[in-house]
């Protein structure tokens, strides 16, 4: 039992198996709920509670109409869905002895964090999705949106490791001395504390899912559970949207990358069953709003440090520096509403473009294989660069080299 336990929470599971999961609930929660696994809608709604708590009349946005805002997080199910992946992530971070409040050695990094999440939650809420509505539950509910976010956001994430290579963004290296290690009875003692915790977390969250169940509100309580299963599997598996592109353009590193192919793969097949069951897909607007949306979140996920998926469960780890991203994706959300139609951004970019079906503008089983094409070929894509990258070298092809940075395996030891 206690090497079950030990692989269960202190080892980090296999992403590709973690991801295909993550297909299946994702897909699963669609067919139960009508809805999609997302985030940053229920972020922009947080942010407009936050401003009419210190009297803003936010009663003439016209993009709190666009996603609701009636009641409390507590009454939608987008906000139990962030709660359960936010507990979902903690628990398996307390039960795996792995909480700790951690301070970024450079304090400027609190600052980026926050811009960098700032930049990507503005960018989201632009393309109306993130890394989950607009791109890994996006693809399977074949909106074409989603492929235009794809794309935007693989060109984003190449300037913003441009960005961050630059001596004004990295700043001078910090130097101090790490703090002493705690004595071991000591921090023995702590992680056998952290366990009790990490079970009585879990323990209040069953019995708020139990109390919803009883008192005639199940959506809310499926959301509450399907989001702890994706806060798990994130938190476990260490899935992080950033690292799938960021790691292309630093290491050739495509782990990741290769996973979450996999599974939209199986996603989109599961989700294509339920589309022609009788359930309605979810299709946002394709136009200029989801390719400018989609830059800027892909800029702004590499300069935070990680996506909206990311930033939750390194929060809940106890890194500091992800709350900052965190408040910067609300903000930059909440801003986005603001200047949806006070500052014209819905006028310049989005007005007059519609939401593209794809199962709609040719054959549904066409769409399915298209689809389905079109990720093997990422993942073939995904593997080939991968294969060819070559740390401090750059990109093999043929007898010449680009200038990229080689991959750490090749290089000899």
């Amino acid at each position: 039992m206690n090497q079950i336990f030990r692989k269960m929470f202190n080892e980090n599971w296999n992403p590709y198996a973690a991801v295909a999961m993550a297909g299946i609930l994702s897909a699963l929660y669609f067919g139960i709920t009508g809805t999609v696994w997302a985030v940053t809608g229920e972020f922009t709604r947080l942010g407009g509670h936050l401003l009419q708590a210190i009297n803003v009349d936010i009663s003439s946005w016209a993009y709190f109409d666009l996603v609701g805002m009636e009641g409390t997080p507590l009454d939608r199910t987008d906000g139990w869905i962030v709660i359960g992946m936010l507990m979902g992530a903690l628990t398996t971070t307390l039960l795996g002895n792995g909480f700790k409040i951690r301070v970024p050695q450079q304090k400027r990094r609190l600052i980026q964090g926050f811009v960098g999440g700032a930049i990507a939650g503005f960018g989201a809420r632009l393309a109306l999705g993130c890394n989950l509505a607009a791109f890994f539950t996006g693809v399977p509910q074949f909106s074409f949106h989603s492929w235009i976010f794809m794309v935007a956001t693989a060109l984003g994430t190449f300037i913003g490791v441009k960005m961050i290579r630059t001596k004004w963004w990295r700043g001078k290296p910090n130097l101090k001395a790490f703090n002493k290690v705690q004595p071991s009875k000591v921090r023995k003692k702590n992680l056998v504390f952290q366990k009790y915790i990490g079970a009585a977390v879990f323990g209040f969250f069953l019995i708020c899912v139990l109390f919803y169940f009883l008192n005639g509100k199940p959506m809310l309580a499926i959301a509450a559970l399907f989001g702890a299963g994706f806060g798990i599997l994130i938190e476990r598996a260490q899935i992080c949207f950033t690292s799938a592109f960021r790691d292309l353009w630093i290491s050739g590193r495509a782990v990741m990358t290769k996973a979450l192919a996999i599974g939209m793969m199986v996603s989109v097949v599961i989700t294509f069953f339920f589309i022609q069951s009788g359930a309605a897909a979810v299709i946002k607007v394709a136009g200029p709003g989801t390719l400018v949306g989609g830059l800027l979140f892909g800029i702004g996920i590499v300069l935070a440090g990680g996506c909206e998926t990311g930033w939750m469960y390194r929060a809940m780890e106890g890194q500091l520096h992800f709350w900052s991203v965190g408040a910067g994706s609300i903000a930059g959300a909440t801003f986005l509403a603001f200047a949806w139609d006070h500052l014209g951004v819905y006028h310049v970019l989005v007005e007059g473009w519609t939401p593209i079906n794809l199962m709609k503008v040719m054959d549904p089983n066409i769409a399915l294989f298209l689809t389905l094409m079109l990720l093997i070929g990422w993942y073939l894509f995904s593997a080939w660069w991968e294969k060819h990258f070559r740390f401090g070298r750059g990109l093999k092809l043929g007898n010449k080299q680009s200038n990229y940075p080689m991959h750490p395996s090749s290089v000899k030891k």
